[in-house]
């Protein structure tokens, strides 16, 4: 018997083969090796049927090794070069029913402790040795590893925004594992497999390769590995695939804006071809292009002298004729009236029936006849006439009793009627006019004529020729409208709707003395008739009416109206448009081009226009790029619930405008809400993403909220294209307990790759809180003012700083250098139009700084320009008769601020006219 190596593995009792002849024993008790071979016979040696195979551990789970063998009269394993014990065997031995040898089947198992245990050069491996009658033979080498699977990959995939058609590609590194692990990717949970879209390929280096992004192609992207111990899943990588914004073609060029003369043809397009999608870029350049036209002015055809008379015919009938080339009708001009021929008799009417000459002279009797009859007709005629007039002149003898004349006239446009009062007083003939809407005559009526003494008649006015005439349909007020009406005569005044940042400034001298005009301003507060071709211009402050539309003014009013752009020539194309009598809106001008009919000044947050013509203004913006920004106010009201545990936050997002804001409030105040939040501006940009609104910071103990509503977004159309109407989303929370007084979060209102502003709610919830007030004055009622106070500049210096400067002197202290200083100086060829530049200068100015009120930078202008040296002034008081205009105005003016432009009080100056309020 052999012994075999103790310890791990035990010796063997190993019986020789009884073909054996000679068997030698090792010196010593035991063997410490077992034979490689066994001394070699005729035969045949072991063949093996099953070899041990590779295998991995999993977990504590054992795995087990087979080997099988034919012929074989044993079979051992041998691991990492040592036997192993006879007893860790499993044998089994059975007859192949084909050949009729034994074979033999040996299994081993092998722990996990086992392997972890083995310290070697190489990894765990084992064979097996089988004996047979002639000698031995060995398996193939069986490895044995511990199958694991590291929890973090070594590269996740990352998120990609790719043009559509470009290529995607996303890396992936599996984690460390034995055996390594396989990688599958999922998209928005589902397989990915390149066998199934040949767009795609998987490749072996586990990378996700997307030849041509498509817009499907968009979504959640997951890289997964596995073996045979477990499965990861990377961090998901988000692919948007975006379409960037590309131009249309360019529409025709439009006809020529005006009939005759130098004028604009205009062409567009749009960027939708394709329209930007999922945040592609907006098209470069611009949406519009201007060139300049030259419309032929129509040439009137004229007649050329006519031609001689012709011979006289037999017909006793002689001809002349002209031609209509003196000059001829060019352009769509007129053709010559009247008649290019002409015929007459040429024998004085002495012609026979047959058109043979009479030579006969006629009796003498009858030219005496003819004579008589001549005679008596003009006789009769003067007759007539004489008895007429004196008709006439007793008609206005009696008339003239009444001391009163009433003259007619057609009616105005828009159904309002001219008063003519004439009233002879001590021999003087004092004329006053007062006009008012038809149908409506006031209480008051000018010189103390009372409204039974008098006749309303209806005064015919021309329209001043231009671009801009009273052809908008007239106003009939509805309960959509913010009204205000004020009565203005010589002095002017101002027509202000509180809180909306809207006014109307009536310059001084703009109405004729004597004569008054009831005016009145709108906002519309319906749904807004402003629609676009394109759709991709939007209303930037309200809808303003200002009439009445018969309404003839000496010079321009002055009205601001509140906008909500970030003003920035390069990102907004920004237009005034008007009403049209079909309700169509058209162009009246560019903020940046140049115009003679009407005049705008953009400032920050209010756009201040001089207007010669009543009717519907909207002051309208288009985006030329992404960069496009428009104002929001952003507010938050709070109100309890349906029951005592329930409470409210909304959270308004409105244009940054005071009439906007100004529906808020309204909704607010109707429903008892309080305002927690001093309101905050967020800028908005026109990058086609959405306005997202989030509530933070809940205490989660003493407040709950409905799941699934912490988050609410309003899409980028929405907010965009609000045109001043507000959006609001509510927030319901619900106290845990009735002893929860106070509400502390914040409300996050942010846009998508875009500006965050965030509200701090703190608001007790039980006892009244005093809102923080919605506006600067919210009991402001003043509507309109008249005479001095409605202005900054008293009167008298206004009249001389326009005596001054409206006519050029040797200084160059002219009204240009005055637009200058007051940097006004742009479109100076409107000014040049005026009556009185200067005074059209100074109203702009009145209607920019109405708010402030503050009369210094006007008297610091004129320093400039050279009225006053500061450390001369009272010299130049003596030799400059203007010095003390600075002075005046360096130490104020008692001029009002108007109600929803500042403080504004109701209190009249003496002397000044009686206040109307609308």
């Amino acid at each position: 018997m052999f012994a075999l190596t103790k310890g791990r593995y035990l010796s063997l009792g190993f019986v020789f083969l009884v073909y054996c002849t000679t068997c030698t024993k090792s010196k010593g008790a035991t063997g410490d090796i077992l034979p490689d071979s066994l001394p070699s016979v005729p035969g045949t040696l072991p063949h093996f049927l099953k070899e041990p195979e590779d295998s991995y551990i999993i977990k504590s789970n054992p795995i087990k090794l087979l080997c099988r063998a034919v012929p074989a009269l044993q079979i051992f394993f041998k691991c990492n070069g040592e036997w192993v014990h006879q007893n860790e065997h499993v044998s089994r031995e059975y007859m192949d029913q084909n050949t009729g040898l034994k074979v033999r089947e040996v299994l081993i198992n092998v722990s996990r402790q086992q392997v972890e245990d083995f310290h070697g050069p190489e990894d765990y491996w084992c064979l097996c040795v089988a004996w047979s009658h002639l000698g031995t033979s060995k398996s193939r080498k069986a490895t044995v590893h511990i199958a694991y699977l590291r929890k973090n990959f070594e590269q996740d995939p990352q998120g990609k925004e790719v043009p559509i058609k470009g290529m995607i590609v996303l890396h992936c590194r599996p984690p460390e594992g034995v055996p390594t692990a396989e990688v599958e990717w999922l998209k928005n949970e589902e397989l990915v497999s390149s066998l199934t879209d040949d767009n795609i390929d998987t490749r072996a280096d586990h990378n996700l390769i997307i030849n041509e992004a498509r817009l499907s192609d968009s979504g959640n992207y997951t890289c997964l590995a596995s073996n045979i111990v477990a499965k990861r899943r990377s961090a998901t990588a988000t692919v948007v695939v975006f379409v960037n914004g590309g131009w249309s073609l360019w529409t025709e060029w439009s006809p020529c804006n005006v009939p005759c003369g130098r004028g604009v043809q205009k062409r567009s397009r749009t960027c939708t071809n394709p329209a930007p999608l999922n945040g592609g870029a907006f098209c470069q350049g611009m949406s519009v292009q201007k060139i300049t036209c030259n419309a032929f002015c129509p040439i009137d055809g004229g007649w050329e002298k006519w031609s001689e008379w012709t011979a006289c015919s037999v017909q006793c009938e002689r001809q002349r004729r002209r031609e209509c080339n003196n000059p001829p009708p060019r352009h769509r001009g007129i053709m010559c009236e009247g008649p290019s021929n002409a015929t007459e008799n040429c024998t004085g009417g002495m012609c026979t029936q047959n058109g043979k000459l009479l030579h006969d002279v006629k009796p003498q009797s009858m030219d005496g006849s003819n004579d008589v009859a001549l005679y008596s007709g003009l006789g009769s005629g003067v007759i007539v006439v004489a008895v007429l007039v004196v008709a006439v002149m007793l008609y206005r003898r009696s008339q003239s009793n009444y001391g009163v004349d009433v003259i007619d006239s057609s009616a105005l446009t828009g159904g309002f009627q001219s008063f003519t009062f004439k009233t002879t007083r001590q021999g003087v003939a004092d004329r006053a006019e007062y006009h008012a809407p038809k149908g409506h005559p006031p209480e008051t009526f000018p010189r103390g004529l009372n409204r039974d003494y008098s006749n309303s008649t209806v005064e015919r006015r021309s329209t001043k020729k231009g671009l801009l005439t009273p052809n908008g349909p007239p106003l009939t007020p509805t309960k959509d409208q913010m009204r205000t009406t004020g009565v203005f005569g010589h002095l002017g005044g101002r027509l202000v709707v509180p809180n909306t940042g809207v006014s109307l400034l009536v310059p001084h001298d703009a109405i004729t003395e004597d004569t008054s005009w009831e005016m009145y301003m709108v906002i519309n507060q319906g749904e807004s008739s402003f629609q676009t071709e394109e759709g991709c211009e939007i209303l930037l402050g309200p809808e303003v009416t200002y009439g009445p539309l018969g309404l003839d003014l000496s010079s321009p009013v002055a009205m601001t109206i509140a906008h909500c752009a970030e003003v920035d020539t390069e990102n907004w194309n920004i237009q005034l448009k008007r009403k049209t009598q079909d309700n169509s809106w058209e162009e009246v001008m560019s903020v940046e081009d140049e115009s003679t009919f009407c005049y705008c000044l953009m400032d920050s947050s209010s756009c201040h226009l001089l207007l010669d013509q009543p009717g519907s203004y909207a002051l309208v913006g288009e985006p030329l790029t992404q960069a496009a920004v428009k104002r929001l106010k952003l507010a938050v009201f709070g109100s309890m619930g349906a029951t005592p545990m329930d409470y409210s936050l909304r959270v308004y997002c409105v244009d940054d405008t005071p009439y906007a804001f100004q529906g808020v409030v309204a909704t607010e105040t109707g429903r008892g809400g309080q305002l927690l939040e001093e309101p905050k501006m967020l800028p908005f940009r026109g990058n086609t993403f959405s306005l997202q609104v989030y509530i933070q910071d809940v205490p989660q103990f003493l407040w709950s909220i409905k799941p699934f509503t912490t988050c609410q977004e309003f899409s980028f159309s929405q907010v965009w294209c609000s045109n001043q109407k507000p959006l609001h989303c509510a927030f319901s929370l619900e106290r845990n307990s009735p002893t929860t007084t106070q509400l502390s979060c914040k409300i996050s209102v942010r846009q998508v790759k875009g500006h965050e502003q965030i509200l701090q709610v703190y608001t007790s919830v039980v006892e009244s809180k005093e809102s923080v007030p919605f506006f600067m004055q919210t009991d402001c009622t003043v509507t309109s003012q008249t005479g001095p106070k409605a202005f900054k500049i008293p009167l008298s210096i206004r009249q001389r700083i326009c005596a001054t400067f409206d006519t050029a002197n040797a200084k160059g202290k002219d009204w240009q250098l005055l637009a200058q200083k007051l940097h006004l100086d742009r479109n100076l060829s409107y000014f040049v139009k005026q009556q009185s530049p200067s005074a059209v200068i100074l109203s702009l100015w009145e209607a920019r700084h109405q708010d402030t009120g503050d009369l210094d930078s006007l008297a610091s202008a004129l320093e400039e320009i050279g009225k006053i040296h500061s450390k001369s002034t009272a010299a130049k008081s003596q030799e400059d008769p203007e010095s003390d205009v600075v002075h005046h105005l360096g130490t104020g003016s008692p001029g009002n601020p108007v109600c929803g432009m500042g403080e504004l009080t109701n209190h009249e100056t003496a002397n000044s006219v009686p206040e109307y309020t609308g």
